[in-house]
């Protein structure tokens, strides 16, 4: 479901936790109102029902398929040999 206008939103933080290998996508800064269980994911949303907060699990399992959509001479853009990878803003991988 797109917001109104049909534009998504960017991300402002994107981040994987390794040590439970869960995704996280933060849409906003916005006050979390309620939670929903969607397929492989638990969507966040605001008083307005907007999302603020995707928590993916099986993230490893998504980022290697995002790896296998894009070339790698972007992925060496995108994703440097460090301990964080970047999708369109930083993705910071947090290691236990």
């Amino acid at each position: 479901m797109l917001p109104e206008g049909g534009l998504m939103k960017v991300p402002k933080k994107i981040s994987y936790s390794e040590d439970v290998d869960i995704l996280m996508i933060q849409l906003s800064n916005k006050k979390i109102d309620d939670s929903y269980d969607v397929d492989d994911m638990i969507v966040q949303v605001d008083e307005k029902g907007e999302p603020v907060l995707l928590e993916i699990f099986n993230g490893k399992k998504h980022l290697m398929e995002l790896g296998k959509t894009v070339s790698r001479k972007i992925q060496k853009e995108i994703w440097p040999s460090t301990s964080s990878v970047s999708i369109a803003h930083e993705v910071k991988v947090t290691r236990k």
